[in-house]
């Protein structure tokens, strides 16, 4: 079979095209990863060497898809393309020339929870505000300070910015630290100071998936690469959502107009969703009044679908509903991993979750960051890493930090500045107390706890072999480390020492992939569900707050603006991920406590907060059928 075998239509179009820049619009279903492959195949087929072609997209997930159907080209060559998340790319460019070193960077990722206390621990003054205003200036920092698509990544900062930078740069080289978002500006900015750099001149063809998703600084990543060859670009603006990292829409959105000579491909016929899903997601879409002109037909041969629209009394009602009806598809013989339930919330998420387990079902959650967000979790997580390297400056004081409500801040900074003041490490000095060969004042309690942490690793460095290791950090039965457990023992196989172990863990978190297969049911975040399908797909908490997710007192109308149509891409994307049936659901109140923690209090309606059902639901359009209660619902 040659590459264009069954190939028509505008799949043929994107695989034969000799335009560059070329752009694919392609919306959710409509075969952009299978044409992308073919392209591919073609460019090889005619004598391209695979070193010569370059794919990139945005998540782990896209790209382990795209290195399978790589390998599976019918040319011997399919897997000696290099298919790279822009991350992975920027850090083997990084490591390759030696750009790291050369700038005293090292290159150990930060896990949330570590950036945070390093945050925290920058100026003693309120300069930098809050901890939520120091992620926010860190998430620029890590665009290169481009927040808006207009704004060129790598211009000079100055003022708070300018502070901010320098001293959370000071910050990560003193303890041997990077931000993984701090890959793509280093890259760049090697690109652009090294004209002569191999990488400018390496690819006669940059293939670029998912290009909604990059921000500024990696579309002009993408620009550097692409300038000895040909750029060709897939992508959606219906479905960019991560304006977090400051992926704008904008980016596609004006690629024609910034990019002459530009041709077009559409993509339309969705060949993954029923025609009424199909019909309910143009018409929520068509709301979004500045998207690019484009459809999404429905294929004829998917048949209209089976739709569920349902209101629950409460949160809990909810999850035992879900858990009921989804544990009766299993049993009629849809497998686990055909389950998919999407929530705006881990809140409501992991009582979904936790309803399906006792049922019985087999079950996986995936969250931002939920491996090591309880601080039983980070424990066990930074044992680990001290094991591998005892000189681990960030984990010492990730240790320090843990189960007091200051952090131990204050101590900490008097031991930072005698090591600073000395040139030694901060272990060097922690060790110097430990043993009294050193005395610093109101620096008791931060003493006592260093000793128990050599007497914990002294105990783990005890145990035979790895498994054990894991076993200990680990336990079965805990659901606090449970992720971390899976994780672990995942990588046994692979590791041949504690850090490789350490390695395997680490970039797991930092880099986390949703595995495209699954034998269990998965329960996750909207955003989670990016390049995933299943049979049955439920979209539960469908209340305001949640979904649209609230805008932030602050923000100027057209942030709130902007927010509103990005929670309206992501249910977009949560809706399109369905192949046979789709539960709509939502719930009528919350206990006090639950509401105001997620955001949705309202109005008090004997109790509890009463909720109201999302109005994107009544943007689906005449295919959505009339809510009933939960109680009522058949299936």
């Amino acid at each position: 079979m040659t590459w264009s075998d069954g190939l028509t239509g505008p799949a043929f179009d994107l695989a034969t095209a000799p335009e560059s820049p070329l752009l694919a619009l392609a919306g959710p279903g409509t075969g952009k990863t299978f044409s992308l492959v073919r392209r591919v195949a073609r460019l090889l087929e005619e004598g391209c060497p695979p070193e010569g072609i370059l794919v990139l997209t945005f998540a782990r997930t896209a790209a382990r898809d795209l290195q399978r159907e790589l390998r599976s080209l019918t040319s011997s060559t399919g897997s000696d393309v290099p298919s790279w998340t822009v991350h992975g790319f920027c850090f083997s460019l990084l490591s390759r020339h030696g750009v790291l070193t050369a700038t005293d960077r090292v290159p150990r990722i930060l896990a949330d929870f570590e950036r945070d206390i390093l945050l925290a621990d920058l100026e003693p003054d309120a300069r930098f505000g809050t901890l939520t205003r120091r992620r926010e200036l860190t998430r620029a920092f890590e665009g290169a300070w481009a927040r808006r698509q207009v704004e060129a990544p790598g211009d000079p900062v100055t003022g708070l910015d300018q502070q901010f930078q320098a001293a959370l740069v000071a910050s990560l080289r003193w303890n041997r630290a990077m931000l993984v978002g701090e890959l793509v500006p280093l890259a760049l900015n090697y690109l652009r100071m090294n004209p002569s750099a191999a990488e400018r001149e390496t690819f006669r063809h940059v293939v670029v998936d998912e290009y909604q998703d990059l921000n500024r600084a990696e579309q002009d990543l993408v620009e550097e690469l692409a300038r000895g060859g040909s750029l060709t670009v897939i992508g959606d603006d219906d479905q960019s959502i991560y304006a977090f990292k400051w992926a704008n829409p904008d980016g596609i959105r004006n690629f024609q107009a910034t990019h002459s000579g530009t041709r077009r491909i559409p993509l339309e016929e969705c060949r993954r969703c029923p025609t009424r899903v199909v019909s309910m997601a143009t018409a929520l879409i068509a709301h979004d009044p500045h998207r690019l002109p484009h459809a999404l037909t429905p294929s004829p041969s998917k048949g209209p679908g089976d739709i569920h629209h349902v209101q629950w009394t409460s949160l809990e009602d909810e999850a035992i509903g879900v858990a009921r009806f989804l544990d009766r598809k299993i049993s009629a013989g849809v497998p686990a991993g055909e389950c998919l339930v999407l929530a705006p919330s881990r809140i409501v998420g992991y009582r979904i979750r936790d309803a399906l387990r006792d049922r019985g079902v087999a079950v996986m959650s995936y969250f931002n960051e939920e491996p090591i967000e309880d601080v039983t979790a980070q424990e066990a997580y930074t044992l680990l890493l001290l094991l591998a390297d005892p000189t681990d400056t960030v984990a010492a004081r990730s240790w320090l930090a843990f189960r007091n409500t200051s952090q131990r801040r204050g101590p900490y900074r008097r031991v930072l500045v005698e090591a600073r003041t000395r040139t030694v490490s901060v272990v060097h000095v922690l060790d110097e107390l430990a043993r009294r060969a050193l005395t610093l004042p109101y620096c008791a309690e931060i003493t006592v706890r260093w000793t128990l942490l050599q007497e914990r690793l002294t105990s783990l460095r005890s145990l035979p072999d790895r498994a054990s290791l894991v076993e200990d950090l680990f336990p079965e039965g805990v659901e606090a480390t449970e992720i971390l457990r899976t994780l672990a023992l995942g990588g046994l196989a692979s590791s041949s020492s504690v850090g490789e172990l350490v390695s395997h863990v680490r970039t797991a978190i930092s880099q986390p992939e949703v595995p495209i297969e699954s034998a269990e049911s998965r329960v996750m975040s909207f955003h989670k569900s990016k390049g995933l399908t299943a049979r049955i797909v439920v979209l539960a908490g469908l209340v305001e707050g949640l979904m649209p997710f609230a805008a932030r007192t602050r923000d100027t109308h057209e942030e709130r603006q902007a927010t509103l149509e990005e929670s309206r891409r992501l249910f977009y994307v949560g809706l399109t991920r369905v192949r046979e049936s789709l539960v709509l659901s939502t719930y009528a109140q919350l206990p006090a406590s639950t509401a105001q923690r997620l955001g949705v209090a309202r109005n008090w309606v004997g109790g509890g907060y009463g909720t109201t059902a999302s109005r994107f639901l009544s943007e689906l359009g005449t295919e959505l059928p009339r809510p009933v209660s939960g109680p009522a619902w058949t299936y």
